[in-house]
């Protein structure tokens, strides 16, 4: 994990954003975000990023849920441990939707998991909430990120990109409510947003995407 320390005391706060991408699932082999989320790092090295941006762990998830989740609290546990660092995370978790052709940043997440068709580890639940105490399938959580001004400056760039209040009810929406959850708890921010298949919009400027979303997280931070 790379922290950037604050450039005097007056200087702005570090910001770490921590990625995550999944591994393929039914209907999708090679799932794109497996693929930035294992190249970011070396990527980003050669590009270069803002003054007090960190890029910290980069991590591909299991596309399961239930039987997933330790993996997905080890990611966001381990982002927080250094107690010693002022600065703010971001969990900006990567998710493919295969039936789009344009990027969405996803604004809340439903406490429902209803799975139409089994996760990669055969858990298949039908509308049951996702954390019990929370409350009913209805409750919702929404990201503290500044969603519109992400979407301004995204668009500003020349990027195809929307806002979404509909993460769906699979594995992207699961994860999702639990990380929302947790930066909630811990006084951080997560962020979800759904990419296209690399068949519709190529690696190389999905790559420059997430750099460009990297910036303006940063930015409203």
């Amino acid at each position: 994990m790379i922290w950037l320390e604050k450039m005097g005391s007056e200087g702005p706060k570090a910001i770490t954003i921590h990625v995550t991408g999944f591994k393929k699932f039914l209907g999708v082999s090679e799932n794109p975000t497996e693929k930035i989320a294992n190249n970011l790092k070396s990527y980003v090295e050669k590009r270069g990023l803002p003054s007090g941006l960190s890029l910290g762990s980069c991590t591909v998830l299991e596309t399961a849920g239930e039987g997933a989740k330790s993996q997905l609290y080890e990611v966001l546990e381990s982002s927080v441990v250094d107690k010693s660092t002022n600065g703010t995370v971001v969990w900006l978790h990567l998710g493919v939707n295969n039936g789009s052709a344009k990027f969405a940043i996803e604004r809340q997440a439903v406490n429902e998991a209803h799975f139409r068709c089994p996760d990669q580890l055969g858990w298949q639940p039908q509308r049951l909430p996702i954390v019990a105490e929370d409350g009913n399938i209805l409750k919702a959580k929404e990201t503290s990120c500044s969603t519109e001004s992400i979407f301004k400056s995204l668009k500003s760039k020349g990027f195809d990109v929307v806002l979404s209040d509909d993460a769906g009810r699979f594995v992207c929406n699961y994860v999702y409510y639990h990380s929302l959850r947790f930066a909630e708890q811990k006084g951080h921010k997560s962020l979800f947003v759904h990419v296209p298949l690399f068949s519709k919009i190529d690696e190389d400027t999905q790559m420059q995407f997430v750099v460009a979303l990297l910036e303006a997280i940063a930015a409203t931070c």
